[in-house]
Order: structure tokens, then sequence, then C-alpha cells
């Protein structure tokens, strides 16, 4: 079944150092009828002011995917991790039994970002973080994550694969 949802329908959360659109429920914003997808439970597109970011804080039992378009995000966590994410880099935080993470821009430029949670299919696992770069070719798409990598990507803890498409100047969606 296919549920179109033009943008202009998402939720939008706005800080004084955050914009944030939301496809489903999350924050503040509760709507019965849009608490995900499967086991997809957050997709939110964020712009993160320069000198700003979301302060440490924890998550547990979710498979959290990180994919910056534009700028650069520094990522910290409890698991000794310290990275900074760009376009052409995604991240995947294993978030298992529990782990802590603080995200900023520590930059000059906005930071706008996708942020893609998805529920494990095993609980009480042990936390984990990885990394990729990758490329794009425009008009294919590119795995960013996969169950236990075996589509490409990164290793997902779930039966479900996200891929990035960068269309072509010739091509439409």
């Amino acid at each position: 079944m296919l549920d179109k949802r033009p943008s202009s329908t998402r939720f939008r959360t706005r800080m004084d150092w955050l914009e944030s659109h939301h496809a489903f429920s999350f924050g503040h914003h509760y709507d019965p009828d849009r608490l995900g997808f499967g086991p997809l439970r957050v997709l939110n597109e964020d712009w993160i002011s320069p000198g700003a970011g979301f302060p440490l804080h924890p998550h547990r039992e979710m498979e959290i995917l990180s994919y910056v378009r534009a700028g650069a995000l520094t990522h910290q966590d409890s698991e000794g991790n310290d990275a900074e994410i760009r376009p052409g880099r995604v991240q995947l935080m294993h978030a298992g039994t529990g782990i802590a993470h603080a995200e900023r821009n520590e930059g000059g430029d906005p930071v706008h970002l996708l942020q893609i949670w998805i529920e494990p299919d095993t609980l009480g696992t042990r936390p984990g973080y990885e990394m990729l770069d990758f490329a794009h070719t425009p008009g294919v798409p590119t795995v960013l994550v996969s169950p236990e990598g075996t589509a490409g990507g990164l290793p997902l803890r779930q039966d479900a694969t996200v891929s990035a498409l960068v269309l072509r100047r010739d091509q439409s969606h």
C-alpha cells in the first residue's frame, strides 16, 4: 500500500538553533495514524545552526542512521566514538542496551541532515557505532544500510534496506 504524504504535511519543530520536519509522530507532535511504518519509527529532516546541537542524551533499542546532506556534524558517544559526519559519509549507531551521544555543528554553516530510526529485530544487543564513506553515482541507488550488510552498506540489525538516490538533471522522482 502506498501512503503518499507531501512534505507540506510533515510535523515541524522550530527552536532558535534547530528546524526539524518529522514524517511521523515525534516529540510533542502526536498523531495515532502516523506512528511509523513497520519498524521505521523516525524520519526527520533537520537543520542545525552553527555552534549548536544536541547535548549528551541516551537511546536504547534503536538503530539510528544519520545522513548529512550539507555541512558537518560532530558525534561523541559513551562508547568512546568521536567522529565527523559530512556529505559522502553515513553514520549508524546501534543503541542496543543503551548508549549516550551528543551531536553538534562545530562549523560556520548550517548542517542539513536526515535522521532515521529503525527498531532492531533483536533486543538486548551490545551498543555499537559504524561509519561508511560512500560515493553517489547520479541516477543509481546507493545502499547505505542493509540486513547485516548483506546488500552492501552498513550492517543494520533489522530486515530493512535504506538507499540514497541522487537524481541526474534529466530525471524526476
